[in-house]
């Protein structure tokens, strides 16, 4: 392992016996985000006094692999001192990713396919930094059915958040940090990894294993809708959509047996705007029950890494699958690695985060402003409309005036006015051409390609029925279960805990006091 200042490489731990060592460190990888690495060392190592956050490069090479497994740069410094009067270092590194957190995006409206804006959202980040935080526009693997975007970008915003925003909530896919020839590209690809043949089972390498659970998104009674049916007088958020009742019993909904024995009843709905026969809608529903996942699960899991001591043909990585066996917990099936924690001090032993990807409170919070921000945008959008609308407007009035003058001329036999009419006439129609083609040309969204607004947004959009405040016993903008759920997570101002504390103390002095 290495830190590098200004071009000059010192080596501050060394996989051979001797006596430069870390006290720890702990490299922490998970797809799309940002590596960590945490590491301590003693007064003794050559990295006092080297360590200058932002600026000093960090490496930790993996000799058995012959690759990087670390590669960025010092964040945040602590000292410390313990009983015995004994000194140490600690230190939190960023990978490379973060490098696209130093640079910020323009104002721009975008219209194009999805490589044409990855190139232009990279392309003005390298312009902004130094040379040695640059990326090469890679392979974009991912895209929608027009393959064209219609989007606006902010200053507001990074690069990086930028690419999650604009491209990766869009379209999807996994970033990843390809080096060939000494260049760094960036792709973004469908998918990163690959299944591996190598399993984690009992009585070989899997050593300790925590499952988690998440039941809350089961729905066990589904009500189906279809396309929107226009209702004479009715608003557009008003609108009734076609449902399964004349196909399916009078029922407007279907039922999984199976899982409300399990779970009790738990309703939900899923809209299909594109679906206009309740025979199709019905069979959509049916799929979508058969094929929904009962439960999010995640594994936590402790496992050797067999590869080191040749004993595997395949070491753990980010976005590999492998086959998990564990009879006693009934699992045996394919899961994917999501995270991975290496320890550079024991790197044969792996803990790896295996399943689904469970979010955080802190996600859920940056998803909600992330919301916020595109009705904000949604809202620009229609003002712009509006203005280009007026300015159109505009236009037409003074074509009308021209041709006003034109017919004048022509009842007076003018033939000077009749010149000046029609060339004021040529003027306002070319203004009014120039004004039209500044419209850009969008097409009717829906729940599957991008138009005045992109599908996904499209998709929410037409999930809104209602506009009333959601409570946790009705439904509003949002359903009543969500809403009790976000009132379990969503925190808007800070919370004094202590005083929080002290007053339910209060409480109950003054309850048990006047009861004795």
């Amino acid at each position: 392992m290495t830190i590098v200042n200004d071009q000059e490489e010192t080596v501050i731990h060394s996989p051979h016996v001797n006596r430069l060592k870390l006290m720890e460190g702990k490299i922490k990888k998970e797809i799309n985000k940002v590596d960590a690495f945490n590491l301590t060392f003693h007064l003794k190592n050559p990295a006092y006094g080297k360590m200058k956050p932002f600026k000093t490069l960090v490496n930790v090479y993996n000799l058995k692999e012959q690759r990087f497994e670390f590669e960025g740069r010092v964040l945040e410094p602590e000292e410390d001192m313990d009983s015995n009067g004994l000194h140490t270092f600690s230190y939190v590194c960023e990978g490379e990713l973060a490098f696209l957190e130093d640079s910020q995006q323009r104002h721009l409206e975008f219209q194009g396919t999805p490589e044409e804006l990855w190139i232009s959202i990279i392309n003005y980040h390298n312009s902004q930094v130094e040379d040695y935080k640059h990326f090469e526009p890679g392979v974009i693997e991912v895209t929608n059915s027009t393959n064209y975007l219609y989007c606006y970008l902010s200053a507001e915003e990074d690069t990086f958040s930028t690419i999650e925003n604009e491209l990766m909530d869009r379209l999807g896919g996994e970033l990843q940090i390809r080096k060939e020839n000494g260049i760094r590209y960036l792709d973004l690809v469908e998918r990163v990894g690959e299944s591996k043949e190598t399993e984690i089972k009992i009585a070989k390498n899997l050593k300790t294993i925590t499952r988690s659970i998440d039941p809350t998104e089961i729905v066990t009674r589904l009500t189906p809708l279809g396309t929107r049916i226009e209702t004479e007088g009715a608003i557009d958020a008003s609108e009734a959509r076609l449902t399964i009742e004349e196909v399916n019993g009078g029922l407007p909904y279907l039922d999984r047996q199976d899982l409300i024995d399990e779970f009790d009843i738990q309703g939900g709905s899923q809209t299909w705007d594109d679906i206009t026969d309740p025979n199709n809608l019905l069979t959509r529903a049916q799929q979508w029950m058969d094929n929904q996942k009962i439960a999010l699960y995640q594994h936590k899991i402790s496992a050797a890494d067999l590869f080191l001591i040749g004993l595997d043909p395949d070491s753990f990585q980010v976005g590999n699958d492998h086959k998990v066996i564990n009879p006693v917990m009934n699992i045996d099936e394919r899961l994917r690695i999501i995270g991975k924690t290496i320890d550079i001090l024991k790197p044969e032993d792996d803990n790896l985060t295996i399943g689904d990807k469970f979010k955080t409170l802190n996600e859920y919070q940056a998803d909600a402003n992330k919301q916020e921000k595109r009705i904000v945008r949604l809202q620009n959008t229609v003002n712009r409309q509006s203005e280009r609308l007026a300015s159109i407007n505009e236009e037409y009035n003074n074509l009308s005036e021209s041709l006003q003058q034109l017919n004048q001329a022509f009842e007076d036999a003018d033939t000077d006015a009749m010149q000046d009419a029609i060339n004021n006439l040529n003027q306002a129609v070319d203004d009014l051409s120039d004004a039209v083609n500044a419209i850009p040309d969008y097409e009717p969204a829906t729940q599957t390609e991008d138009g005045l607004m992109s599908a996904a947004d499209k998709t929410k959009l037409d999930e809104l029925e209602k506009y009333d405040p959601a409570t946790q016993t009705e439904d509003g903008l949002m359903s009543s279960a969500d809403k009790a759920k976000l009132d379990l997570i969503t925190v808007l101002n800070t919370i004094d805990l202590d005083q929080i504390a002290q007053k339910i103390a209060d409480l109950e002095e003054e309850v048990y006091g006047s009861g004795s």
